[in-house]
């Protein structure tokens, strides 16, 4: 067994060109484990990958404005997961199911602090669907907490709750 390898074992890098194919994969992977029972089949069945994958270029390769940035957690050289934040906001943040509570969640959340950090903000929020337990449980073990703010969205298949999360960071 070698004592030093030529990568980190895991680490979280800013996204580059090319990313947007492993987060869209994540992201539909993660949906589909933890949202199935508030999306369903037919809402998830829906989603237009092509589409996903192009936005998530975009917002590695031009983003819309100062603050926003994706970063992406890997596992050697495998991207296991992303976040995405905006000026104040945690806009996304999946693990792919396989290498969940081995802590990717949290690297990712810490370096999406440290870049909402450097870029101005003074407080964190986040939107969490309804029924969403094991987020609900992960931001509130970060120091999160409802805010009494709720949403419906609409997905085009059916109406669905998110409630927003804060803290000042």
């Amino acid at each position: 067994m070698a004592l030093f390898r030529e990568t980190a074992d895991v680490s979280v890098r800013p996204a580059v060109e090319g990313d947007d194919v492993a987060i869209t994969a994540i992201q539909v992977e993660a949906w589909r484990t933890a949202h199935t029972d508030v999306l369903r089949d037919d809402v998830l069945d829906s989603l237009d990958t092509d589409r996903m994958r192009a936005q998530w270029s975009t917002a590695i390769t031009a983003p819309p404005g100062p603050g926003f940035a994706v970063l992406v957690a890997l596992a050697g050289p495998q991207i296991v997961g992303f976040a995405a934040v905006g000026p104040g906001q945690l806009v996304a943040l999946e693990v792919s199911p396989g290498h969940q509570r081995s802590g990717h969640g949290s690297r990712l959340l810490s370096a999406a602090v440290d870049r909402l950090r450097q870029d101005g903000a003074e407080q964190l929020t986040a939107w969490v669907l309804d029924g969403d337990d094991a987020r609900a449980q992960f931001l509130s073990g970060a120091g999160l907490g409802p805010d009494g703010t709720e949403r419906s969205l609409a997905t085009g298949v059916r109406d669905v709750v998110e409630r927003r999360w804060y803290a000042q960071i």
